[in-house]
């Protein structure tokens, strides 16, 4: 092999770099002042000498081969800085400091691939969303029933939901489609005046209100999910997480999300996890050790968009020896649409229940 053959770290920075500025939008035309341009210069180096100061005093220590990361998901904070760059990224957000703490956030065993995931939701197009219309979205999924005293996993089932958008307490929520038949979804047990929108009926404009500190955001989960006595309180608020990304999300909250996740003790990243219809992808995972229940987030390898995820047990328990899977989902298709049962580009068919 010729030395020229081999990349170096910083070819594969570049490559990473070039990689990430191509999923970001087109740079801002208009020029930035003498002044400025040294500002936002000046910013990109500070950060990049941070960078290679902690790689200079973190030097690796001998692991065994099978706990390395992937090589692809150890991507500096200078590359992705230079991304930024590269794609005109220091145009959005409120000012450079919110930015700064956004490229330089805490980063955890899945805090890599989690910040990456941050910059680029960071950086997508917010949509437009108005209070009258619904949450699309559809997704296959398979689901353990234990009824029965074992775990019973159902067959690979097609879904489409449409999420109302509206924040007023509402007895009808939406519409769920479950291999072809319709069934209206009520609100929750207990809200006999209806459901607000919140953390378990998440509305757009609802979700674009939640702090945008991950800190802020993490205590507000932490306060705010179902107690579980049998698990972790860290575990519920992952798999709360997870079940927000299944969805349109305002940018800022998504990074937020992700940057709180990388937070949660235990959240590693899992090579090669696969959701509900065998897409295999970039993993984020927490288990619950005391509990023995493992929950993976699946991501695309190209565009880092969030294909599914999946639950399975890791210990025997009398409903489930330990490798059950539990929950798979693999999230196909998401859109705004003004009508349930409306399927995103086309008018509603004729005979889908009307809410409200």
């Amino acid at each position: 092999m010729n030395r020229e053959d081999v990349a170096s770290p910083g070819d594969r920075s570049e490559d990473e770099a070039r990689h990430l500025a191509r999923l970001l939008p087109p740079p801002a035309t208009e020029d930035l002042s003498p002044e400025r341009f040294r500002q936002k210069k000046e910013l990109l180096m500070n950060l990049i000498e941070a960078d290679s100061r902690r790689d200079s005093q973190a030097q690796p220590t001998a692991r065994p081969t099978s706990q390395l990361l992937r090589p692809a998901l150890l991507v500096p904070v200078s590359a992705m800085a230079l991304a930024a760059i590269l794609a005109g990224g220091f145009a959005l957000g409120t000012d450079d400091e919110d930015r700064t703490t956004t490229v330089t956030a805490t980063q955890g065993a899945g805090g890599g691939l989690l910040h990456r995931l941050s910059t680029v939701a960071l950086m997508s197009e917010a949509p437009v969303v108005r209070d009258d219309q619904f949450l699309y979205t559809r997704s296959k999924v398979r689901e353990a029933e234990i009824g029965s005293g074992k775990a019973v996993l159902s067959p690979l089932t097609e879904r489409e939901d449409w999420a109302a958008q509206d924040p007023r307490p509402l007895k009808e929520l939406g519409l769920a489609r479950v291999d072809g038949d319709d069934m209206v979804i009520n609100a929750q047990l207990g809200d006999d005046n209806g459901t607000p929108a919140g953390l378990y009926r998440p509305t757009y404009h609802w979700l674009a209100s939640l702090p945008t500190d991950p800190d802020e955001l993490l205590a507000y989960l932490r306060a705010h999910v179902r107690k579980d006595a049998g698990q972790e309180t860290d575990q519920l608020v992952f798999e709360q997480i997870g079940g927000l990304l299944g969805g349109v999300l305002p940018p800022r909250t998504a990074a937020t999300l992700y940057r709180a996740a990388a937070k949660i003790p235990g959240v590693e990243e899992a090579p090669e996890a696969e959701d509900a219809i065998g897409r295999t992808g970039l993993g984020i995972a927490r288990e619950d050790t005391e509990y023995g229940n493992r929950t993976e987030w699946v991501f695309d390898k190209s565009d880092y968009s969030f294909l599914g995820s999946r639950e399975y047990r890791t210990k025997d328990a009398p409903y489930a020896k330990a490798g059950t899977l539990l929950h798979s989902t693999a999230e196909i298709e998401h859109a705004i649409v003004d009508k349930a049962g409306q399927a995103p580009g086309k008018v509603p068919q004729p005979g889908a229940p009307q809410l409200g």
